[in-house]
């Protein structure tokens, strides 16, 4: 494991733009649906390794991608010397009339997805993906103005 990005690209009114994995054994969740991203490579900082990743996948210019950062997951392994490894997520829109000119390069396939097909209990999404998107979806549920008048403690 080491440090990644991922893109919650939002297609407005339709959903999220995600990625079916490869099936092949020696990556992370083979044929699981997942977010386009990945690995930073050394000195890369994490715009940087986003546009990459992105025009890697998907052959969309770097001059089109206007992430903004929205959540970053920390694992800390501690079997393993307590190595601690980030995955940075920054959110994209991408217009619905501009998905038909990206071009998959990498995975078995893309698809525009709900949030109710991409949070179905019985689409095989990454884990980590799936959570990410789940606290996207539900953003607004999970806003401390909303935590405070529904009187939650933080």
């Amino acid at each position: 494991p080491s440090d990644a990005v991922a893109a919650i690209i939002v297609v407005p009114g339709q959903g999220y733009l995600m990625q079916h994995r490869d099936p092949i054994p020696n990556i992370f969740y083979p044929g699981h649906w997942g977010l386009f991203g990945g690995a930073s490579e050394e000195g890369e900082d994490e715009i940087t390794a986003l546009k990459r990743e992105l025009h890697e996948e998907l052959a969309l210019p770097s001059e089109n991608i206007a992430p903004v950062r929205f959540l970053n997951f920390r694992f800390q392994f501690e079997f393993g010397a307590g190595a601690v490894v980030h995955r940075h997520y920054y959110t994209l829109n991408i217009a619905p009339e501009n998905v038909s000119e990206l071009r998959l390069a990498e995975g078995a396939g893309m698809a525009v997805l709900d949030w109710r097909e991409a949070l179905d209990p019985n689409r095989l999404v990454t884990p980590y993906d799936s959570f990410a998107l789940w606290v996207h979806h539900n953003q607004d549920r999970l806003s401390l103005d909303h935590l405070h008048r529904m009187g939650t403690e933080i």
